[in-house]
């Protein structure tokens, strides 16, 4: 009997060594493009605003049903719109001047959606002093109607997301805000593990986040303190809106920091009020109550229960976390998925859930790169360029796998995902830090993916798919997440070997549930709301 743990170990042992064999690399082609690279001052980077680098926005803004993207800039380069030209391989077109995008400031983020409701959607870009508000024109032009709107919030604004966070039919916004920063006043040098380095966040004061209500005549009003979103000022990072405990309201997830997240439950049966639950409910920090520095969100429902799971990227000599939503209990299942250890040395940004390999279920990909121009493994255990960890599926875990781009290193910061050459599947596009912007073309060789086109209030929308074993698979249409970034695409199911769907439920972004029993296999299912006034 003293010999069963040990048959026991080697037998687990096997397994994932065996699970490994059977894990090819994910196929990506990165594609040349004409799209310039970022700017976010220095190469080296002297101050803390140069850090985080720039988000990027990946949406249709003249309804052509293929994904445009927009590009922020700090700096001495303007913002950058660019239309999505592919046919057959990927390709885009800059279009910023016959657009009418004017926009050459200190920028950091971008968030997506449809202010006015006129079916093409607007962008709402983030900055180091006023953000700026750019309503899009039927997809003929752009123009800032920040002053008039009321939203051009003067702090340091990182990531945005819209959300219908009232249930009136229009889209809210809500803002995260880091630190007070002065050009002028910039904080001094700190020393980390022993070596000197630029200085902040820690001894710097952090900011209040702001939240504006959309009023439904082209004005916001500032509602902060009235939805009781008003937390103690902290370093915002990040932000994403979605129905988190299934009742068709809208929650806010706010990842800060090195101090605790929010977690911010709508209260709607009480008025338009929110409570932040995040401490009871284990979602402020990690499994061992240490606050972490929160880049990257996504979401998904990895555990077949039918709600929004959450997975953060966090600093390096920290493990990125991953917590299961457990009937809005959060438990830490970071190791229980193997995606803990491996993280160690990386320094997480933005990343997202999605099948890369067409396989029927959903992959992870975390984008990294060091803050500090001074890192390497004998200073701080982490270089300051990085690779991009792609994870792969396996059962109950995700394994580590290589991509068909080979291993390079980067100091990457924003990405965002969607199907950029029509055929289904999710390509990537990712940019560094005051550097390139790359297209990863996904040629993954598999079953035909599902898109669902929603027409109505899909912004907020959870749709979940039965398929013939009695399995659900969950997705969510949500804003926000991606670092200082949105994308705003369609939501893709794709479907095991041999398993059909024979129900699709979608709660509306209103909280309608709208039942279909005859469902697409494959290719673009457009689904139009019901009764939508």
């Amino acid at each position: 009997m003293k010999c069963l743990p040990i048959i026991l170990l080697c037998l687990v042992g096997c397994e994932v060594v065996d699970e490994q064999k059977h894990i090819t690399p994910f196929a990506f082609t990165e594609i040349e493009t004409s799209i310039v690279p970022t700017v976010c001052g220095n190469d080296d980077s002297k101050q803390i605003i140069e850090v985080n680098g720039t988000g990027l926005g990946l949406f249709d803004y003249d309804n052509d049903g293929d994904l445009d993207l927009f590009v922020v800039n700090a700096s001495d380069q303007p913002c950058r719109l660019y239309e999505n030209i592919s046919n057959g391989s990927i390709a885009f077109q800059d279009v910023t001047k016959e657009k009418g995008v004017d926009l050459n400031r200190w920028a950091n983020g971008v968030a997506i959606g449809d202010v006015n409701g006129d079916g093409y959607e607007d962008l709402y870009v983030t900055c180091l002093g006023s953000n700026v508000l750019l309503i899009n024109n039927e997809g003929k032009s752009f123009t800032d109607i920040t002053k008039q709107a009321g939203v051009g919030d003067q702090h340091w604004g990182t990531s945005a997301a819209f959300g219908d966070l009232d249930n009136d039919g229009d889209l809210d916004l809500y803002v995260c805000n880091y630190l007070e920063f002065s050009v002028q006043n910039s904080p001094p040098r700190a020393k980390y593990k022993g070596v000197s380095v630029l200085g902040g966040p820690h001894g710097l004061n952090p900011e209040k986040d702001i939240v504006y209500e959309n009023v439904g005549d082209g004005t916001f009003v500032d509602v902060t303190d009235q939805w009781r979103l008003n937390a103690p000022p902290a370093f915002s990072l990040n932000v994403v809106i979605l129905d988190i405990n299934g009742d068709g309201l809208q929650d806010i997830y706010v990842g800060n920091d090195s101090m605790a997240n929010n977690l911010f439950i709508n209260q709607g049966s009480k008025g338009t009020t929110f409570d932040d639950v995040a401490l009871q409910t284990g979602a402020a920090a990690n499994g061992d109550g240490s606050m972490q520095a929160t880049m990257g969100i996504a979401v998904a429902d990895v555990d077949g229960s039918g709600s929004p799971d959450f997975f953060t990227t966090n600093f390096s000599s920290d493990t990125n976390t991953f917590h299961i939503n457990n009937g809005l209990y959060f438990e830490d299942r970071t190791k229980l998925y193997g995606l803990g250890l491996l993280s160690r040395t990386l320094l997480g940004w933005s990343c997202g859930f999605h099948d890369f390999d067409l396989d029927g279920d959903e992959d992870l990909l975390v984008v990294n790169g060091h803050v500090y121009p001074e890192a390497t493994a004998a200073t701080m255990d982490s270089e300051r360029e990085q690779p991009m960890l792609w994870m792969s599926r396996v059962g109950d875990r995700f394994i580590k796998v290589n991509s068909t781009l080979g291993t390079k290193v980067y100091r990457d910061r924003a990405a965002v995902f969607g199907d950029l050459d029509g055929d289904g599947d999710t390509d990537v596009i990712v940019v560094e830090r005051s550097g390139p912007v790359r297209i990863l073309q996904n040629d993954a060789v598999g079953r035909k993916p599902l898109t669902v086109h929603l027409e109505g209030r899909a912004m907020g929308a959870t749709l979940k798919i039965t398929l013939d074993d009695g399995t659900v698979v969950s997705r969510w249409k949500h804003s926000g997440g991606g670092f200082q970034s949105s994308a705003s695409v369609d939501p893709i199911f794709t479907f095991p070997l041999n398993r059909y769907p024979e129900k699709l439920e979608i709660m509306w972004g209103n909280g309608e549930l709208q039942v279909i029993e005859d469902v697409q296999i494959s290719g673009v299912f457009t689904i139009i709301q019901p009764n939508l006034n």
